[in-house]
């Protein structure tokens, strides 16, 4: 039975970006060893060196398997045999993974440093003696032993990566760890190694002969950096949306299983990071086949037309903007939280700038709530002694000291860092916030346990350093609650402010519409989601990209260099209202 939804759901969990069917895609190892081998049969060159350079994450001894029994290679070198010891490594990363169990601090370590320079140049002395033949060198750090004569670049999202930690597949940068606690690995590839890794590829795309598509193990996609390249060129000139990533949590819900058409057999689904660059996915189509990589490529490649000229020169090849769902609907309540000030991020973790966010309610239940800002009579001193005494006692009243809002379907609740808050129960919340997505610093969980069984983590010690006590209820009610503003109107549509806080550098703008609504990016980048109607259309009143057709509840992305759009109910919704929410960076007073 249907309970969120009228009709089945539309939703697209796989949308695709169509790239010229001119380019050959290799599936298979088989494939792929032969098109590599077709390659060096072209070259007049004696020897031929090829380095197929992994991200982390990567089956490193999948691709080894895989190529060796087809390219036939006369000599075989792994980047980990050039590396320093993993005690050395682990030393190496210390001051930036510290002793915390949630935070770091982002590195400034190169994949250089990784390397024993004795090792490097005896290697590199070993690999120029040879004097005909294949070499075929794999790894991550590979580039930095040879110059290749054919690079492959293999490639995979974050999240796949964050999977195989919990399945202990892999091991981070330079050492046998597959056994450690996987939120340990993931810490230490946030801070570390996914940084590390993400400066070396930065200075590789345009190097790439070959990219793998290394998502799904056992099932291997290649196909030429030139195909990769023009497939980026292509997404920065229209509408787009990336792989949409679920997951299970301990408050999560059950409207995204019905809404975006989940697996019914799971417990929950908790979040969904629908546009989270650094983390999704960008699935290109070659003809009839999807190849899948990391969607922060785009970013690194193509920045400026991606997030415009002033975005790029603020926040350099970053994706500031993040749209995410959090679901509650018949879960339980979020953590109390808080997020850190800007200069308090800065100095504790090396992050340029903080997590500002707002909680825009996509939908909610009789009695959906979110907790926000302090009581007007607040005790900070009592409030902190009661949550440290919570960690031992399992008790704690958060409604003595946190204030508790109603919450009801299109309102929408900005979340300045350093205000106390959390969604309740009984709600859908389409997070709209910056980009530093782990910087939550819980104070109270409700005293339960994490899917795993164990307690999660509480920070109650950062959280006291930041939490801004007179963000009380006056002040929040006039500041955080639906200040909405009504910004114009014309035929068939109505636009509104919806924040964010001054303190916030993302502003939102909402847009009711039965007739078509014009757009601009003016040079900057503009994220959306379709908050209400079952489909819209977005449009080019210069025919630049084709039509581009987004469901309920789907983010897209509307590229800075794209400039005029309009937006349209479309199909089923052609004879009713829509909206969507529209986010982008002020680069003005």
């Amino acid at each position: 039975m249907k309970r969120f939804l009228t009709k089945e759901s539309n939703y697209d969990k796989r949308p695709v970006i169509k790239v010229d069917e001119k380019h050959t895609i290799n599936i298979g190892w088989r494939e792929i060893g032969e098109q590599l081998s077709h390659h060096i049969s072209h070259r007049e060159a004696k020897k031929t060196v090829v380095a197929v350079e992994c991200y982390p994450g990567v089956l490193e001894d999948e691709i080894v398997t895989g190529l060796k029994g087809i390219l036939n290679p006369d000599h075989i070198f792994l980047a980990n045999e050039a590396m320093k010891s993993p005690e050395e490594i682990d030393q190496l990363v210390y001051p930036d993974v510290t002793d915390d169990r949630v935070f770091g601090y982002l590195t400034r370590l190169h994949i250089g440093d990784f390397f024993d320079n004795e090792k490097v140049a005896a290697l590199r002395k070993k690999i120029s003696e040879i004097k005909e033949g294949i070499i075929l060198l794999y790894g991550t750090g590979t580039s930095q032993l040879a110059d290749p004569d054919i690079l492959v670049y293999a490639d995979m999202p974050r999240w796949e990566g964050q999977l195989r930690f919990r399945r202990n597949e892999v091991s981070n940068l330079g050492v046998e760890n597959k056994s450690l606690e996987a939120s340990l690995q993931y810490k230490r590839a946030y801070f570390v190694d996914w940084r590390v890794c993400d400066r070396l590829k930065k200075t590789l795309i345009n190097k790439w002969d070959y990219v793998l598509d290394t998502t799904l193990p056992g099932n291997p996609k290649m196909v030429t950096g030139e195909a990769i390249r023009e497939g980026l060129e292509k997404a920065v000139t229209r509408p787009f949306r990336v792989v949409p990533f679920f997951d299970p949590g301990p408050w999560g819900g059950q409207w995204m299983k019905e809404v975006c058409d989940l697996d019914q057999s799971q417990i929950n689904y908790a979040w969904c990071f629908d546009c989270v660059p650094e983390e999704n996915s960008l699935l290109f189509s070659f003809g009839d086949t999807q190849f899948e990589l990391p969607s922060i490529n785009l970013v690194f490649f193509k920045p400026k037309e991606l997030v415009g000229e002033a975005v790029h020169g603020r926040f350099g090849d970053e994706f500031p903007i993040r749209f995410d769902f959090l679901d509650t609907m018949d879960g339980g309540n979020l953590s109390l939280q808080v997020h850190p000030l800007t200069e308090y991020i800065r100095e504790h973790f090396g992050m340029h700038y903080t997590q500002d966010e707002s909680y825009y309610i996509l939908d909610a239940a009789e009695g959906a709530h979110v907790y926000l800002g302090l009581k007007d009579d607040i005790d900070p001193e009592l409030m902190i002694r009661e949550l440290r005494e919570s960690e031992q006692s399992g008790i704690f009243d958060a409604g003595k000291h946190v204030n508790k809002w109603e919450v009801k379907k299109h309102d929408h609740i900005l979340i300045p860092a350093g205000t106390v808050h959390c969604s309740g129960s009984n709600s859908m919340v389409l997070e709209i916030s910056a980009t530093p997505y782990i910087f939550t610093f819980k104070l109270w969980d409700w005293g339960r346990m994490g899917l795993d069984g164990k307690p999660r983590p509480i920070n109650i010690d950062h959280g006291e350093r930041v939490i801004q006590w007179d963000y009380t209820t006056s002040w929040t009610k006039n500041n955080l609650i639906n200040t909405i503003e009504q910004l114009g109107e014309g035929d068939g549509w109505k636009e509104e402010r919806t924040g964010l806080h001054e303190r916030e550098f993302i502003e939102t703008r909402r847009h009711w519409f039965t007739q078509k609504v014009d757009h601009n990016t003016n040079g900057t980048l503009n994220v959306l989601n379709l908050i209400e109607g079952r489909e819209a259309i977005v449009e080019s009143p210069d025919n630049k990209f084709e039509p581009f057709i987004v469901h309920y509840a789907e983010t897209f992305i509307i590229p800075a260099k794209v400039g005029r759009y309009s937006i349209r109910p479309y199909g089923d919704s052609e004879n009713s209202e829509c909206a969507t929410i529209k986010a982008f960076i002020r680069t003005q007073p």
